[in-house]
């Protein structure tokens, strides 16, 4: 007896200790606890603190209610135009009603996926393998529709459904690969086509804007040079005639002129005509009517100065004289190498000019005007 009471004891404080822990319920949250009462359904424990039957009631499943993903493996889909392609596909769901999701249906996620499936093969199989790629957002809204619309009765909520990946054949992938390669090169050259063509356009406007600046710079560079001209003939003409040149500066500058004549580099064979005096009288003469026709007189200045320039002219007419002699020297040494040393006879050789009758022939046509 001593024994027995012990035992009940403990006994006792046990069954106390294992009801209390089936009566009390702990639920956490976003949690919803599923009780039975002798198999039938009783009731929801809500997220808290709750007190059961001990031994009466008992929780049937533990649903959890925030928002799930499930990741399906790759499924091999069949498209309109006989390609089989691999659809891996991704899932968000979540339990809006824990006793239909419950008793409803054994289990909601096989249910989910083979749903899935089934649904994404008929899509599919309506589309071919270029629309089938690149109708990604029309295909997650079709399943989307139709998985909310089946599992609703089973208090879930499909929120979203994602297609990963398109998988077409190795052959079919390397084909594409070719099409899109021969795509871009087409576009390359069209592009490249479509430079070369801009370039070569602006290089013709180019040169013809070009071509039009230059003949427009020409214009006006000749027009200006037209225009310089014309004013410094205007200008000497003007001086001359303010100047009222004489009859001994003509006759002076064109004694001037002589020399260079003779000193010319292309000058190979130079004819002093023998009448020198004779020529340069004329000359004279000429220039002496061509004054008096223009109403040339002598200013006061110009006969102040008259024995310089006399001294001048008298200096230049030695000058031509001699060039004429040396020239005419040059003439007879190439006749007489050409002959061979005889020189012909039917030509008499002209006299010499001396500086003083050229002089002497001035002075006298100067007193004879």
């Amino acid at each position: 007896m001593e024994f027995v009471f012990p035992v009940l004891l403990i006994a006792v404080a046990l069954i106390a200790v294992i009801t209390l822990a089936k009566s009390v319920r702990i639920v956490p949250q976003q949690r919803q606890d599923v009780v039975e009462r002798l198999g039938r359904y009783k009731r929801t424990l809500n997220p808290g603190l709750n007190i059961l039957v001990p031994f009466v009631d008992a929780v049937r499943t533990k649903v959890d209610m925030r928002e799930q993903v499930v990741s399906f493996p790759p499924q091999p889909v069949i498209t309109s135009d006989n390609l089989v392609v691999s659809i891996d596909t991704v899932l968000y769901f979540k339990v809006v009603d824990s006793v239909r999701a419950t008793y409803e249906i054994s289990n909601f996620l096989q249910a989910i996926e083979q749903l899935t499936v089934t649904t994404l093969r008929n899509v599919i199989g309506s589309l071919d393998l270029e629309r089938a790629l690149t109708s990604r957002e029309e295909i997650n809204r079709h399943l989307s529709g139709v998985l909310d619309e089946t599992t609703g009765r089973w208090g879930i909520k499909v929120t979203r459904v994602e297609i990963k990946a398109i998988e077409p054949p190795p052959s079919i992938r390397d084909s594409m690969e070719k099409q899109m390669r021969a795509e871009r090169d087409r576009r390359a050259a069209i592009l490249n086509a479509e430079g070369h063509k801009q370039s070569q356009i602006l290089s013709a406007e180019g040169e013809k804007q070009a071509a039009v600046l230059r003949a427009d710079g020409d214009r006006q560079a000749r027009i200006l040079q037209a225009e310089g001209q014309a004013k410094a003939i205007r200008k000497v003409f003007d001086a001359i005639h303010q100047a009222n040149p004489s009859q001994k500066v003509l006759a002076y500058q064109y004694l001037q002129a002589l020399p260079q004549i003779a000193n010319g580099t292309a000058n190979k064979v130079w004819i002093v005509p023998a009448e020198l005096t004779k020529a340069l009288e004329g000359m004279g003469g000429a220039l002496g009517g061509l004054s008096q026709m223009v109403g040339d007189a002598p200013s006061k200045e110009a006969s102040d100065d008259a024995t310089a320039v006399e001294r001048e002219a008298a200096e230049a007419a030695q000058a031509a004289a001699a060039a004429a002699a040396e020239i005419h020297n040059e003439v007879r040494v190439a006749e007489a190498q050409a002959s061979g040393g005889n020189a012909p006879q039917g030509l008499p050789a002209p006299e010499p000019v001396s500086p003083a009758s050229l002089v002497n022939d001035t002075s006298d046509q100067r007193e004879r005007g």
